[in-house]
């Protein structure tokens, strides 16, 4: 196997996962930075450690995206797929960050990877795909929608007969511990749905044996890059999480934020399925703001927002799609 590609391959995905820490870093921490909760530098610090903690605190969720989406052939072909799933996911997380869009870095991913392995004739394993991606992507934003509703419902019945600014400056630093969570989960799901590329291809130039278990080194340069990205900050899509679909108070980010954590950690470790951070907290917020009033909520941020979420997987499999058949007019 020609290292020269593995290590650009590996290269490539640390990439990734680096635009993946400034694209989604918006995930984690816009709710405590629009609320004042957090300094944006003191959160993107905060949400960078927590990256790197989460990263270690499983491997269900790259078990997921290594064999249980594609299948990739041994040789230059399968680590051309790999690449040029890549190339496809950077392309639109770049894309989506310029325009301030707060698309799936996750789909992005998992699109890019299969445009490129149809482009490469290689087998997509649909159940898989049907199974952990495509219905967690239409079912966690209704989850977050509904549970991030009913939290703020309980919070404000809790809270009914208290002081309003004394629990808001409660409710400010419980959003320390609810951010840090978020970003904890962020770093299990999102490290993860890399470690799980970079194990394919160690796989694919026979370094590792497809049951082994996740390097160490592996888990720490993923961990690491992510942390990078994090601390690098997702400064246009932060503004549009936090202030353009609702103006969060306290209690509100509080309660968003409790419920994409609470999500995401279920699903990596009841189901090892890779969901969608962006999609997870935007629905959260979505359905905290709505408890105030239905309109409240900028419903026509929201549709593009959502418009977003669906076209992120197509896209991202035409732009690998179209790398893969770069890549093969130039090296065959």
């Amino acid at each position: 196997m020609d290292t020269f590609a593995l290590i650009v391959t590996i290269g490539v995905a640390l990439g990734f996962t680096y635009t993946n820490g400034f694209h989604d870093s918006a995930n984690a921490i816009a709710t405590s930075v629009s609320t004042r909760a957090l300094t944006p530098r003191a959160a993107l610090a905060m949400a960078a450690v927590m990256n790197l903690a989460g990263a270690f605190l499983g491997q269900g969720v790259a078990k997921t995206v290594s064999e249980g989406l594609i299948a990739t052939p041994e040789g230059q072909k399968g680590m051309g797929i790999l690449f040029a799933a890549l190339v496809g996911a950077i392309i639109w997380n770049l894309v989506t960050w310029y325009y301030g869009l707060p698309s799936s870095s996750s789909h992005a991913l998992f699109g890019g990877m299969v445009g490129a392995a149809l482009a490469g004739g290689t087998m997509v394993h649909w159940d898989g795909v049907l199974s952990k991606i495509v219905i967690p992507m239409f079912l966690s934003p209704v989850i977050g929608l509904v549970i991030g509703y009913l939290v703020m419902v309980a919070i404000m019945w809790m809270f009914r007969k208290s002081n309003p600014h004394k629990a808001k400056r409660g409710f400010r630093i419980a959003q320390t511990v609810s951010a840090a969570a978020m970003a904890l989960g962020h770093g299990l799901q999102d490290a993860q749905k890399t470690m799980g590329i970079v194990v394919m291809a160690l796989v694919i130039a026979d370094v590792e044996g497809p049951n082994d278990q996740i390097p160490v080194w592996v888990k720490i340069v993923c961990a690491m890059m992510l942390s990078l990205g994090t601390y690098a900050g997702g400064w246009r899509i932060m503004r549009t999480l936090g202030r353009k679909i609702i103006e969060l108070d306290p209690p509100q980010g509080f309660a968003a934020e409790t419920t994409g954590a609470s999500i995401m950690f279920g699903s990596a470790f009841l189901f090892h399925a890779p969901i969608s951070t962006t999609h997870v907290i935007t629905s959260a917020i979505m359905g905290v703001g709505a408890t105030k009033r239905v309109n409240a909520v900028r419903w026509g941020v929201a549709k593009n927002i959502i418009l977003g979420w669906f076209i992120t997987m197509p896209a991202a499999a035409i732009v690998a799609a179209t790398s893969y058949g770069v890549v093969f007019l130039l090296f065959g």
